[in-house]
């Protein structure tokens, strides 16, 4: 269990950096009364999920047991 754990948290970890930076690359920000605004039109989804399967992951390492 443990090996898979870290399996899941390299794969959540790499899926939260590439969703991340496209997400981030999706956003717009414009100025209005000298005020910047950013408007985002990203799919926030693979990075939530990315983010969940990395903290399984994490689960995984830390509660299995050690041999």
């Amino acid at each position: 269990m443990r090996k898979i754990g870290i399996v899941l948290l390299i794969v959540g970890i790499l899926g939260l950096i590439f969703f991340g930076i496209d997400a981030y690359q999706q956003s717009e920000s414009f100025s209005v009364v000298g005020v910047d605004i950013a408007v985002s039109k990203a799919n926030w989804t693979p990075v939530i999920f990315s983010g969940i399967v990395g903290i399984l992951g994490l689960l995984l390492m830390v509660f299995s047991k050690r041999k």
